[in-house]
């Protein structure tokens, strides 16, 4: 007999796994990708269920419920609410130190959107409107966030590459970029201009957004790129050591 906390894991167990398959799945496949017993699987299936946390679909295959949709949406929308009051006083000081516009940037599929930016006041300077849409593969803002993603997502974008020597090159952009902690790219997204970015962790250390300072390319020089690396740096560490206070202060 298993205890309340061994079932909740379990059942998380199971909706990680219906997450991560794209797809339906039988009884006997999740009961083996969990590795407990068909008769278990089934009796906590019926409890999610039954929650509206995963559905039967035809042929007995399981799916996850719509139920799912809504704590997704209650959640990142929370997490959106967080990131815009901490990350916005933090990218006003980013912006106003650096002379150049500040973007926090999430996921959306496989690309990345705009959801605030401070715009730099020189008369020459990088402009985004707030729902601009990028790849997740090109450019700072995204390569930043897809270096500390998941597999999947990883292998869902080289599945879109058709040529060998650019999915090495990009495997290899984002190990560097876990290994030193931002990313550095001048014109991949828009010719002649500069992004530096870092990645934003929540309070589990899982990728929520990334921070990036853009701005003409002419203007950057090894001296100037050192300083808005570690700005940008500081920056987001700051902003995900706030992001896990909020997040415990929640929790408790």
């Amino acid at each position: 007999m298993v205890n309340g906390t061994q079932t909740l894991g379990r059942a998380l167990d199971i909706l990680f796994v219906l997450a991560e398959a794209e797809s339906t799945l039988s009884v006997n496949e999740i009961a083996e990708r969990v590795s407990i017993p068909e008769s278990t699987t089934y009796r906590l299936l019926q409890t999610l269920e039954k929650n509206g946390i995963v559905e039967r679909r035809a042929k007995g295959q399981i799916g996850l419920g719509l139920r799912i949709l809504d704590l997704a949406r209650s959640l990142y929308q929370q997490i959106d609410r967080e990131l815009f009051v901490i990350a916005r006083p933090i990218m006003e000081t980013l912006t106003e130190n650096t002379n150049e516009t500040t973007i926090l940037m999430v996921r959306t599929g496989t690309n990345v959107i705009c959801i605030q930016h401070v715009e730099s006041r020189r008369l020459i300077r990088f402009a985004i409107e707030n729902g601009r849409i990028l790849p997740l593969h090109l450019g700072a803002s995204g390569k930043a966030i897809l270096a500390y993603e998941t597999k999947r997502v990883v292998d869902q974008i080289l599945q879109r590459l058709e040529d060998q020597q650019k999915k090495e090159k990009l495997l290899a952009d984002l190990a560097q970029i876990r290994q030193q902690g931002y990313c550095l790219t001048v014109g991949e997204v828009d010719r002649d201009v500069f992004g530096i970015a870092a990645p934003i962790f929540d309070s589990y250390q899982r990728i929520v957004a990334s921070l990036t300072i853009a701005g003409p390319a002419e203007r950057l020089s090894p001296e100037t790129s050192e300083r808005m690396v570690r700005s940008v740096m500081e920056a987001t560490h700051t902003i995900s050591q706030k992001l896990a206070r909020v997040s415990q202060v929640t929790i408790e």
